[in-house]
């Protein structure tokens, strides 16, 4: 089992020790669950009141909180505290499922593929013609990619995965359980005998570039001709739809539930928040951030906050709220 002492703690945050306590650290748990043998984290006031029926000894706290860690505890004051939390965690972290051999005997691998040195493929994987799998890469049981996909070095796709043909992966990504990539985009024309519907083939692909991590069931389509773009340091959560021909620019975050139409582009460090939806055709620029359940309707300015549905400015809209409020009172 691994364990720290407070002093071996901040070492890795390099915070500040204010307080005693000799108590070794196995573990980690919010403020109001954890036991003495678990560190834990305050960063905000909002959590600071719980503090004093926590059973844990040591808090790792924001430098701008003003609490005192009482007899036989102690705190870590450091800048971030939620920031820093990803440091400590990273001791914690268990070992991920263990591979008895690097390819399993079930896998099935075509054999003009190219697999890098320090791959590892799981059990009932499918790797198609001409692909092309870059060093260190991880591919858990039961992951498919076909023919002429390109992917970097040091990539862990989980599970359930589906990789579509032709499609460009950049290195140090992240695919959790059963993501769908390169699908074809939803597209569908009225019949000229208004009869039916026509679909439209897609035949682009999709391009991902590095260190990007999409969640469990989230799907991103492939372009309708060109490429839909993912850019680099990309966060998807679980259950986003990115459709046919988006770009999204660097280190964009999309949050579980939502999604984009077909031709959206998200410029640089964009956020969408929880089950927000964005129209087709629209674009929202680089640092703009669209508030959780929104539905955005028109192009939104860099740096620019919307919130409501459509989306406007969040100021005016929660003018608007207050103003409804207000209203149903009288």
């Amino acid at each position: 089992m691994t364990s720290f002492t407070i002093e071996a703690i901040n070492a890795i945050l390099k915070g500040e020790i204010i307080g005693n306590t000799t108590q070794e650290i196995t573990g980690i748990e919010e403020i109001k669950r954890a036991e003495k043998h678990q560190v834990t984290f305050i960063g905000s006031l909002k959590y600071a009141r719980f503090w004093k029926d926590s059973n844990a000894c040591i808090a790792v706290v924001n430098d701008n909180i003003n609490i005192e860690p009482g007899e036989g505890k102690a705190f870590i004051k450091v800048k971030n505290a939620d920031l820093v939390m990803a440091q400590l965690l990273d001791q914690f972290t268990p070992q991920p499922p263990q591979f008895d051999t690097d390819i399993h005997p079930t896998a099935v691998i075509h054999e003009s593929a190219s697999i890098g040195k320090g791959c590892k493929i799981g059990a009932g994987c499918y790797v198609g013609k001409d692909v092309v799998i870059g060093e260190g890469t991880i591919l858990y049981p039961n992951v498919t990619v076909f023919d002429d996909t390109i992917m970097g070095s040091n990539n862990i796709v989980w599970s359930g995965t589906v990789i579509r043909e032709r499609t460009e992966i950049g290195s140090y990504c992240i695919f959790h359980n059963n993501v769908s990539i390169g699908a074809d985009g939803f597209g569908y024309r009225p019949s000229d005998d208004g009869r039916g519907l026509v679909k439209i083939p897609h035949i682009g692909n999709v391009v991902i570039g590095n260190a990007v991590e999409i969640g469990a069931n989230s799907c991103v389509d492939r372009a309708k001709f060109s490429s839909t773009i993912i850019g680099d340091g990309c966060k998807i959560d679980n259950l986003v739809q990115i459709a046919h021909n988006c770009i999204l620019g660097r280190s964009c975050i999309m949050a579980g539930g939502s999604g984009l139409a077909g031709s959206v582009t998200l410029g640089d460090g964009v956020i969408i928040g929880g089950s927000a939806s964005i129209k087709d055709h629209i674009t929202v620029h680089s640092g703009a951030i669209v508030g959780g359940g929104s539905g955005v309707m028109n192009d939104v300015p860099a740096g620019k906050t919307v919130l409501g549905y459509p989306a406007c400015d969040s100021k005016e809209k929660i003018k608007q709220w207050v103003a409804l409020r207000k209203l149903a009172r009288n």
